[in-house]
């Protein structure tokens, strides 16, 4: 039961790093360093001050960047391999298994790849954002965005099974959306 608990906050916190790199790994960093919740050995560099500086800079960094126009799209050219590596990070940290390969392949398919998949959905959620208002409704899609990281990240630390469920609904909802638009494009 603590490796399903421990996964579904790993990929609930690599999800929060599909819409903002930097937030989850700042609120886990924060995390660990109170002892709220333990990180696999190796990991325990993340509850450092130095961790939390660093991560507390390139979070603000990050929300405003998102803020100014055409930067943000920018940002989501960066943030495709960043939040892949975050959300690899963030659930290899969380999972105590003894293999390191199988640890590490574990954070990359699953973590990274619900990172990837979740960033790849909001980049083009704001390239729409960014054709149909030329940008100007951009700052309302940054807000949802910082929200949910946010929030999500703050659920997946309380109820990790309910930040997994959540996370398992919005792909295969995201899935659907992209479907259904290739459908039309298709017709």
């Amino acid at each position: 039961m603590e490796f399903f608990l421990s996964l579904c906050l790993g990929i609930g916190l690599a999800a929060c790093s599909g819409f903002r790199v930097f937030v989850p790994l700042l609120l886990s960093s924060i995390a660990v360093h109170f002892g709220w919740v333990n990180v696999a050995t190796g990991f325990e560099w993340m509850g450092t001050w130095t961790a939390i500086t660093l991560l507390g800079t390139a979070t603000v960094l990050e929300i405003g960047g998102y803020y100014i126009p055409w930067v943000d799209n920018l940002l989501d050219t960066i943030a495709m391999p960043t939040a892949f590596a975050a959300g690899t990070l963030l659930t290899t940290s969380f999972i105590e298994i003894n293999n390191p390969m199988l640890q590490w392949g574990l954070g990359l398919m699953v973590g990274g790849g619900t990172a990837g998949f979740i960033q790849a959905g909001t980049s083009m959620v704001r390239l729409a954002s960014t054709k149909l208002s030329g940008g100007v409704a951009n700052p309302v899609v940054a807000t949802v965005e910082n929200i949910v990281s946010i929030g999500l990240s703050f659920i997946t630390f309380w109820f990790p099974i309910i930040a997994f469920s959540l996370v398992v609904i919005f792909i295969f909802w995201l899935i659907r959306k992209i479907l259904q638009r290739q459908s039309k494009t298709n017709s």
